[in-house]
């Protein structure tokens, strides 16, 4: 990679995390993009590349690379591209008028109401080899204030680790998220996850917490300061508190959030709405969950209305009968 392409990029860097305020995650993601292209197209220079070095890029990697993440290279080109545009370094946009991947499109698969329950509910599940066993309730009292939290209020795994004790207001029963974009939002708690967080807190009252993380990782020892919690900690005591559970479907933080909308929506909540406690800057994003309930719909129409039952009975009949009628004899056959 030559120097000013490394500069250029790590000045683009720069501009996601101070202007665009993308996710840490997105980021990454992005500048590995860009690094990756940087390597593929050698010596030249950012002002030196056309629209064929982007499509040769994007074709060398179809078919071995999921068509989302070429869509995500793509889309890290064309911001990188037009930030030097702005920037004066570049004369013209090569990743202009260059279409993205078709992606299938992929319906959200939320949990069932009674399996979120079994969750919320599976006490002690997810303190294994805890220390002691005021470690263990800890644990399990964290554990239970995180998982209500993630269904209750519909919260991104980023969104729920990037939390302050000052975030949460129990008494107006609300909390304070920052989500994509930097965009702020106040989500309302239902009584359950105000609960599991007022147990949760209940140990740490004493001066100077509102400025310290909501979730932190337990002292191991004492004297040792207590650190944030990151996504990969919440991802792995959520699976190992389904795994106890009982829930053999795989569960992470984003389903819950699926299923938090989805619920939502099977309850007749309004469409507008759920865009907001989502924090949806399109509409479009949060109709994807009125084709799940449509679906849920149509599995229970088909599940419990007469009509429907007589329908599928005579269906089976039908194929039961077809397949008992005698096949005809392949001597006769020839003689005919």
């Amino acid at each position: 990679m030559k120097a000013g392409f490394a500069q250029a990029i790590e000045r683009f860097g720069l501009h996601l995390r101070a202007e665009r305020s993308l996710s840490p995650h997105t980021t990454r993601a992005y500048l590995s993009d860009l690094r990756q292209f940087a390597s593929a197209v050698g010596a030249k220079a950012p002002g030196a590349l056309r629209s064929d070095d982007v499509r040769r890029f994007l074709a060398e990697r179809h078919g071995r690379t999921e068509p989302a993440s070429l869509s995500r290279k793509l889309a890290a080109l064309r911001a990188f591209f037009r930030f030097l545009v702005r920037e004066g370094v570049i004369a013209a946009d090569p990743s202009a008028g260059i279409p993205a991947p078709r992606t299938p499109r992929r319906l959200p698969r939320p949990l069932a109401v009674d399996d979120c329950q079994v969750l919320m509910t599976a006490s002690g599940a997810s303190a294994p080899r805890a220390a002691s066993e005021a470690s263990a309730e800890r644990s399990e009292l964290r554990d239970r204030a995180i998982v209500e939290l993630l269904y209750g209020a519909g919260l991104r795994v980023g969104e729920l680790v990037a939390l302050d004790v000052r975030d949460v207001d129990l008494t107006r029963g609300e909390v304070r998220v920052l989500g994509k974009g930097g965009k702020e939002r106040v989500v309302p708690l239902p009584a359950a996850a105000r609960e599991a967080l007022s147990a949760w807190l209940a140990p740490r009252r004493r001066p100077g917490v509102l400025g310290e993380p909501l979730f932190v990782a337990l002292r191991a020892r004492r004297g040792e300061r207590s650190r944030r919690l990151d996504p990969r900690d919440v991802r792995r005591r959520l699976a190992q508190r389904a795994l106890a559970a009982g829930l053999s479907d795989r569960v992470h933080p984003h389903r819950l959030r699926h299923s938090y909308a989805t619920h939502l929506l099977d309850m007749g909540a309004d469409l507008r709405a759920i865009q907001e406690l989502l924090g949806h800057t399109s509409l479009s994003t949060t109709q994807k969950y009125t084709a799940v309930s449509a679906e849920r719909l149509i599995a229970v129409y088909d599940r419990a209305h007469p009509r429907a039952r007589r329908e599928a009975k005579q269906a089976g009949r039908s194929r039961l009968a077809r397949s008992e009628e005698p096949s005809e004899d392949p001597k006769t056959r020839r003689s005919s």
